[in-house]
């Protein structure tokens, strides 16, 4: 990779130079809005002195020594693993459950409609793993944590969404860096009724924790991928260290000495020899917070060094006899679940255990850990069109090894209980979906469908123009199984395949909504599928014991 260093970075690793390419990106900053000014030196996200939602505080305010930042995601997946790892046994420790704090799933006022079971009944699973930098407690203080912050707003610093396959076989998992650009929407805290309203503009998405809590995020990730979520599973960092002694250490590799440590004394303090090597304890921690000294000391190369670690993680859980030790797993238990918040659907140990059940099942050569697709925005970044891609096989199901068996021709869909109405008793709403990234919405295009419809004899559609949606493909919508015939007629008169029908209770009728793919002529043509995982989401298999991070000359001894 040759992306640099973001503002806002770890604050544990001081304010030092980055490498070169990474003090010139950090020139370009903004303060996490579009358009917004360069933030003061000392006043990037989360500094001391400031409101750690990136407004600046006191210029000169010394920078909080944060561990603990992009490390969570590994105390949630091995709470999950280890719950299945421990069997009945793990399951007595009632008391276990009132570690396991909760809060609600989603506090948006969208909903996402739950994928379509395959054809053996199955859906997939979509968790959105929320690591925190909350500095509430102790244990949290004592890994890293300025006292002045105790007790501050939380940032989502950690977002990793966890996609298990319909039929289990595969597990994708796309990482969002931390200070991504989108637009927040509103959200209601259930516990005191405060509304918070949509961010005017861009902001980065690890201020959606601050609006109600990880419900709030949940949302945020819906509204941004359109990705249902069905769990949310939300750690900080307490207890990070003593899971990894628990395993007997993760084995990591770098390609040269490492020393993460400038001449300032910033860094994480890393100290590893050329090859590779079992991390535990403190080390453990410094390998998930290093920035400098890895590639270009980078956010985006730190996520990679994650994705190694939670790869090895995974084969350490699955061969290590270790764990077959009572004391141990109790130990880890307990650790575990009082790191986690969860929803309420997750609230108990049998219901993680039920959860890593369905999560064993995938071999770690079928594992694929992406980061999502971006580009620099000043010192943000912002999604990419392969992020739309890589978005859209996640929401498909489809596997980002390219492993799927190949998919036989869609065949003819069962008739539906309740033929068509006459076309001429049809109502159809029709909408302009046309709006992407890159481009406006495609002018009068719901006004051109809709004429399409009634010259075909559908005289009850009708234009919606209060609606404006962003497909990415044309789609069909129906809320109930008694339009499902309508919906399907529809289609059929426009030659829009009948893979495009799809069954929501967001709609309150039959709506077309007229998507990118068909931003002019009056005849529709199904584009052809491009199901490869982008090159730039830099997949790695979940299998691959060979990867080795790449140390940057400027931080390696002899």
């Amino acid at each position: 990779m040759t992306r640099s260093s973001v503002q806002g970075e770890d604050t544990d690793e001081g304010t030092a130079d980055a490498p070169e390419r990474a003090q010139a990106v950090r020139g370009d900053g903004d303060n996490g809005v579009d358009g917004a000014k360069d933030e003061p030196e000392g006043a990037a996200l989360g500094a001391e002195g400031g409101t750690g939602d990136g407004t600046a505080g006191e210029p000169d305010a010394p920078r909080p020594r944060r561990r603990r930042r992009v490390l969570r995601w590994t105390a949630v997946v091995l709470a999950v693993v280890l719950a299945g790892t421990a069997g009945a046994g793990y399951l007595y420790y009632e008391h276990l459950n009132d570690n396991i704090k909760q809060d609600a799933l989603n506090l948006g006022d969208n909903k996402v409609a739950k994928p379509t079971p395959n054809a053996a009944g199955q859906t997939p699973l979509n968790i959105l793993v929320i690591g925190s930098d909350a500095r509430d407690s102790e244990e949290n203080q004592q890994l890293g944590g300025a006292r002045e912050t105790f007790g501050s707003t939380p940032l989502a610093d950690v977002q990793m969404l966890v996609h298990l396959s319909a039929d289990r076989s595969n597990m994708s998992v796309v990482s969002m860096p931390r200070d991504t650009l989108l637009e927040i929407p509103r959200c209601t805290d259930p516990d005191d009724g405060e509304v918070y309203p949509a961010s005017e503009g861009r902001v980065m998405t690890n201020q959606s924790l601050g609006h109600g809590g990880p419900g709030c995020t949940v949302a945020t990730w819906q509204e941004l991928t359109g990705i249902h979520i069905d769990h949310f599973v939300m750690v900080d960092f307490a207890g990070v260290v003593s899971m990894a002694d628990a395993v007997g250490g993760v084995p990591v590799c770098v390609d040269a000495n490492i020393h993460s440590r400038d001449a300032g004394g910033h860094g994480s303090g890393l100290k590893l020899e050329k090859g590779t090597h079992p991390v535990k304890g403190e080390q453990a921690l410094q390998w998930l917070r290093t920035r400098y000294g890895f590639e270009d000391g980078s956010d985006l190369a730190r996520a990679k060094a994650q994705h190694m670690y939670l790869n090895a993680m995974v084969r350490v859980l699955r061969e290590n006899a270790t764990l077959s030790s009572p004391n141990r797993l109790r130990r880890l238990a307990e650790e575990a679940t009082e790191a986690l918040t969860v929803d309420p659907d997750l609230d108990s140990v049998k219901k993680l255990y039920d959860l890593s059940d369905e999560l064993r099942k995938v071999k770690p050569e079928r594992i694929t850990m992406t980061t999502m697709p971006n580009r620099y925005v000043g010192a943000r970044v912002e999604p990419t069109e392969d992020a739309e891609q890589l978005f859209r096989l996640v929401r498909e199901d489809i596997a980002l090894d390219g492993k799927d068996a190949k998919k036989k021709p869609d065949a003819e869909p069962e008739p539906p209980a309740d033929p068509a109405a006459p076309d001429d008793e049809i109502a159809v709403q029709v909408r302009n979906g046309t709006r992407t990234d890159e481009l406006g919405t495609a002018p009068g295009r719901a006004n051109t469908v809709t004429g399409l419809l009634v010259d075909r004899g559908f005289t009850k559609a009708v234009a919606d123009p209060s609606v404006l949606p962003s497909e990415d493909r044309t789609v069909i919508r129906y809320p109930s199984a008694d339009l499902e015939g309508d919906a399907r007629r529809v289609a059929k008169s426009l030659g829009i395949p009948a893979s495009s029908v799809k069954r929501s209770t967001d709609v309150s009728g039959v709506t077309l909504v007229v998507g990118a793919d068909w931003r002019e002529d009056t005849a529709y043509r199904a584009p052809e599928s491009d199901d490869r995982t982008p090159e730039s989401a830099e997949a790695l298999n979940g299998a691959d014991d060979s990867a080795c991070m790449h140390v940057n000359p400027a931080f390696t001894w002899s």
